[in-house]
């Protein structure tokens, strides 16, 4: 059985990947902040899926909290064939003379540095095995802009780059890596983005039907199960009601 380790598992596209992920019976280290919907849901994967979960609760944005966790895996979870690298949030809408410090370190510590942190630790378990495959959840934003959109863009065109880097570092290795690069998919993220406020969050999918975690989950698993010879680089999936960042068809 092969191992899966998830970033971000706890909602979203990271549980939505986690149960893919389990019904193709692969093992899963899943990680998140919110230790009692971690551990509720490590329960429910064992109990639901014929595999072995090791749930590890730290903040990404914490290079301590990264390094501890991979250093003490047990021995039988340290042959880590996929790293997801999910793990990300937008925060706040305001135009960038306008923007929060704090909603910009936010951004910055847990999409790009977050990202760089596990991929450090765990490209070197790959690397020893000279096998793996590192799978960047990234956005429609790190391929265009939109207005209020400024930092959080700047992150995620950060982790299309860094995925294009990844690919050439890590090809002498035998180690694959994939960006995948939603449009508008409907998790906690607006929710987040728009700081708790529903009705806002809830008016960016009024009157299409935008994508699923399961959607992007299932881009995962795909491009995790080729043929060893095949590599996909780059994926990006829209809703059909939208073809850009900012072309979008609402039904009235």
């Amino acid at each position: 059985m092969k191992t899966a380790l998830i970033t971000g598992a706890t909602s979203g596209i990271g549980k939505a990947s986690a149960i893919k992920f389990a019904e193709k019976n692969f093992n899963l280290i899943i990680t998140g902040r919110r230790k009692d919907k971690l551990e509720k849901f490590e329960k429910e994967l064992v109990s639901n899926y014929n595999i072995k979960v090791l749930s590890l609760n730290f903040d990404i944005r914490e290079l301590e909290n990264v390094n501890n966790a991979i250093d003490n895996l047990p021995k039988e979870w340290t042959n880590i064939d996929i790293l997801i690298n999910n793990a990300g949030l937008a925060v706040g809408v305001a135009p960038i003379q306008e923007g929060l410090i704090d909603d910009w370190e936010r951004m910055i510590d847990t999409n790009i540095k977050g990202l760089l942190y596990i991929t450090k630790k765990v490209s070197h378990l790959m690397i020893a095995r000279r096998n793996g495959h590192i799978i960047n959840i990234s956005s429609i934003a790190g391929k265009e802009v939109y207005p209020g959109g400024n930092v959080y863009c700047a992150t995620k065109h950060s982790v299309d780059a860094l995925s294009k880097a990844m690919r050439i570092d890590m090809l002498k290795h035998n180690i694959k890596v994939t960006n995948i690069a939603p449009g508008m998919v409907e998790t906690e993220f607006s929710i987040v983005r728009f700081k708790g406020d529903k009705d806002s969050a809830n008016n960016v999918y009024t009157g299409l039907d935008p994508l699923l975690g399961e959607d992007i989950a299932d881009a995962a698993v795909f491009v995790a199960t080729r043929p060893a010879h095949v590599c996909i680089n780059d994926i990006v999936i829209m809703p059909t009601a939208q073809a850009s960042a900012r072309d979008v068809v609402r039904e009235n």
